[in-house]
């Protein structure tokens, strides 16, 4: 279906455009936001991501599944601007731009009401957090796997990588966790 969405689109068929937009704005947001761990960041992927579709269609292989193109980009793009991120610093120290205040005082607000927080449980809000402080080389293979619930192959695809690579990088992951959830779990 997103193969001959994508054929029309390519032809100047706006509304297969914002079908595919339908279909896979949700989805790129949900990956985008555990990758960047920030809503504003992760808007401005989603948006990035349908312009370069949009500019790109003539580039779409219509062999590949048209969903591993989409999250290829979006994915290649969340990388791109972790890579641009300043060094992290502790939260815990305070800040010399803003007196008084320390990193966890700074932390953008990612709009939480209280009924979305009270479905958010500690479990859950300690795991967000430490799939976080992954190496960035780990965290996009964790996020497609976990969050978009992708195959090794279809990761594979999507991150260009032998099915291998994405194992062990799945492997190290999980023991990444593991190591820094024990404590805290």
């Amino acid at each position: 279906m997103e193969t001959r969405l994508a054929r029309l689109a390519r032809k100047g068929d706006q509304r297969a455009f914002a079908e595919i937009v339908e279909l896979y704005k949700d989805k790129l947001f949900h990956l985008a936001n555990r990758m960047m761990s920030n809503r504003q960041e992760a808007e401005d992927i989603v948006q990035e991501t349908f312009l370069r579709v949009y500019k790109h269609l003539d580039r779409y292989d219509e062999n590949q599944k048209f969903s591993t193109w989409i999250y290829r980009i979006a994915t290649n793009l969340c990388i791109d601007r972790l890579r641009k991120r300043r060094p992290v610093y502790s939260l815990d120290a305070e800040s010399s731009d803003h007196e008084g205040l320390d990193g966890y005082a700074m932390m953008p607000s990612d709009d939480r009401t209280p009924e979305s927080e009270l479905l958010l449980s500690e479990t859950q809000r300690i795991i967000h957090e430490t799939i976080e402080t992954l190496p960035l080389k780990y965290r996009a293979v964790m996020a497609l796997r976990y969050f978009q619930d992708m195959s090794l192959q279809e990761i594979s695809e999507v991150l260009e990588m032998p099915v291998t690579t994405v194992k062990t990088r799945v492997h190290r992951g999980r023991e990444f966790l593991r190591k820094k959830l024990e404590p805290k779990l």
